[in-house]
């Protein structure tokens, strides 16, 4: 019996977000909207989602011992994130600094700070976590070093889920973990490199299998999604709404899909709920504040 229905070790950050009507060219300075502060990170953005939609979920992440950090904190617990896992100190909060356009697409650059004081000692030391935790999932806001140490660290029946984002060529000891590996189109042609042959994402998903994954989950925005596993290839469609700010929809994805695997659905049904859940985070500004209960991901 597990205490976890999904561990996520990875970032969390202060999001820095400021509305443009367009964003700036080289040199060019634009005006934005007031400034507002909302908890994010991709790590704690799959926590928090997880946890709206009814998973046991804890989260392993460093923040510093400041206002931004205490921010987040708050964020987790009142989405009923055990925070047992959550470190405190090292270096300032990360923070990441988010443009949103008119038509809810955004720009992001990240300041890593504690996130990049995770280490793998630190994974090391939550072995029990892992040992209670279902499903683990993990993205590359964290060190490399720390995400191959989650792979080490994993109970023999839990499985591993990778969203590898910001992209980086991947250890073959990590992409024979994944089931599965979730990369948006920017993310596979990454990781793809020479490899990349052709503009099918079929072929991406392919190809990528052919690296070591378990299975492979292309996303593909409005398009849905694409499910990979084995000799099996199949299309998910995505849910029709109006996009009111895509920020932090993957995470909601990402953690939805882990979520589901660990109840027991396969790939293509995962996806297809996740779809939805994705699909729900986008119609309301901001990433944590935006994500469905499992009720209002149903009504979609």
């Amino acid at each position: 019996m597990y205490d976890y229905d999904l561990l996520v070790v990875g970032s969390a950050n202060a999001d820095l977000v400021i509305g443009v009507e367009r964003r700036p060219a080289a040199g060019e300075t634009v005006l934005g909207s007031d400034l507002s502060v909302h908890p994010g990170g991709k790590g704690g953005n799959q926590a928090v989602a997880a946890a709206r939609l009814g998973a046991r979920t804890a989260l392993l992440a460093r923040v510093g011992d400041d206002g931004h950090g205490r921010l987040l904190l708050d964020a987790q617990r009142a989405a009923g994130v055990d925070t047992v896992g959550v470190l405190v100190g090292g270096a300032p909060t990360g923070v990441a600094l988010i443009t949103v356009d008119p038509s809810g697409d955004n720009s992001i650059v990240v300041s890593p700070g504690a996130n990049g004081r995770l280490t793998p000692g630190d994974v090391r030391a939550a072995g029990s976590l892992f040992h209670a935790s279902r499903v683990v999932s993990t993205q590359l806001e964290i060190p490399l070093e720390t995400v191959v140490e989650v792979v080490r660290c994993l109970a023999p029946d839990s499985r591993f889920v990778l969203n590898p984002s910001p992209p980086l060529p991947l250890p073959p000891e990590v992409l024979a973990a994944c089931d599965p590996l979730i990369v948006n189109e920017h993310e596979a042609r990454v990781i793809l490199g020479d490899a990349l042959v052709s503009e099918r994402p079929e072929d991406w998903a392919r190809i990528l299998l052919a690296k070591g994954p378990r299975s492979v989950v292309v996303t593909l925005g409005a398009e849905g999604a694409l499910v990979a596993s084995g000799a099996e290839v199949a299309r998910v469609p995505s849910v029709k709404v109006e996009a009111v700010d895509t920020t932090g929809a993957g995470d909601a994805f990402t953690a939805a899909l882990a979520w589901r695997l660990g109840t027991g659905d396969s790939l293509a049904e995962a996806a297809a709920y996740a779809a939805r859940v994705g699909a729900a985070a986008v119609t309301k500004p901001g990433a944590q504040e935006s994500y469905p209960t499992a009720a209002e991901a149903e009504a979609l």
